[in-house]
């Protein structure tokens, strides 16, 4: 009778023991000394995250690794726990991701804003239009097989492509029907903000881009702004810390103390200058409380020194 209850009793305390160090695992995975960014390609492209990255290094000893994608794969790669925190932009996805309880303690930081570019001799006409009337304007030009008329998207679900979704839908047009496979006008590159610049650009195509990475890449060009003003061109960056409880093993201490950093008026001075000396202006303008908190930007906060582990409010 011991012999025959015993086996199953084994066997239960392996299952529960096996559990437990998995749990413990999972939990201890977080190195202290390690910090995991999935970041805009924006924010990298432009040079701004290796100055920070290198500035933070150097305060915290603590070893920044860097990820730059779109935002929507940055958050993908948020949800299952590869990286501590995220840098991103697109308010709606944003959302979203703390919605689910994946984000927590979110913080704008500060913005620029989204432009459209394309060849100095612009086939369609839009130079100074609104953002929704150089879209439709392209895309009658373009469905009608207006002779150079092309459009170059980055077409992989990032702040920037969402952005340009939102511009469609405000001039009309339904995205996956009438935009996407509507002709050889429409690219899709599914690349980073710079890759597609540089695409657009052998293409003589239009493309819709930060402010940011277009300045980095100027030299590089020969497309030229040409919208440039509007409330859809608003573009605005936040932090946002990972849950641990959603996703075990993240550095929510060091992801909380960099969102701290980042919101210092110290790096918001530094955000603020950078660029000015090589393009005349700054890429990115840091945001300060109240006008954060306001319409355009609506943030909860972009102040430092909340360290908040919990929280659902809007980034």
């Amino acid at each position: 009778m011991r012999s025959r209850s015993w086996v199953p009793l084994v066997g239960i305390m392996v299952v529960l023991l096996f559990a437990c160090a998995v749990s413990v695992t999972a939990q201890e995975a977080a190195d202290p000394g390690v910090l995991r960014i999935a970041t805009t390609t924006s924010l990298y492209d432009t040079g701004l995250l290796d100055e920070l990255e290198m500035m933070y290094e150097n305060t915290s000893n603590v070893d920044v690794q860097i990820t730059a994608q779109g935002t929507g794969q940055s958050l993908d790669t948020a949800r299952r726990g590869d990286v501590d925190l995220v840098l991103v932009h697109s308010p709606a996805q944003e959302q979203q991701f703390i919605d689910e309880g994946y984000g927590i303690n979110p913080r704008c930081f500060a913005y620029n804003s989204f432009i459209i570019v394309g060849p100095a001799s612009d086939p369609a006409g839009i130079a100074n239009m609104s953002p929704e009337d150089a879209f439709k304007t392209i895309y009658l030009a373009g469905t009608n097989n207006t002779p150079g008329v092309a459009f170059a998207s980055r077409g992989d679900n990032s702040g920037t492509h969402t952005r340009e979704q939102q511009i469609w839908a405000a001039a009309g047009y339904n995205y996956t029907q009438d935009i996407q496979d509507s002709g050889n006008w429409y690219l899709e590159t599914g690349s980073g903000m710079g890759e597609t610049l540089t695409v657009a650009n052998q293409k003589n195509a239009y493309t819709l881009s930060d402010i940011g990475t277009y300045l980095a890449f100027k030299s590089q060009l020969s497309l030229v702004e040409l919208v440039t003003t509007g409330d859809q061109l608003l573009n605005r960056y936040s932090a946002i810390a990972v849950n641990p409880d959603k996703a075990p093993g993240v550095n929510i201490d060091e992801a909380n103390r960099f969102i701290d950093w980042i919101t210092s008026n110290e790096t918001k001075a530094f955000i603020g200058n950078f660029g000015v000396e090589e393009f005349g202006q700054p890429l990115f303008t840091p945001l300060y409380p109240p006008e954060c908190t306001e319409p355009p930007f609506n943030c909860t906060t972009c102040s430092g020194g909340a360290n908040a582990t919990t929280g659902n409010a809007t980034a």
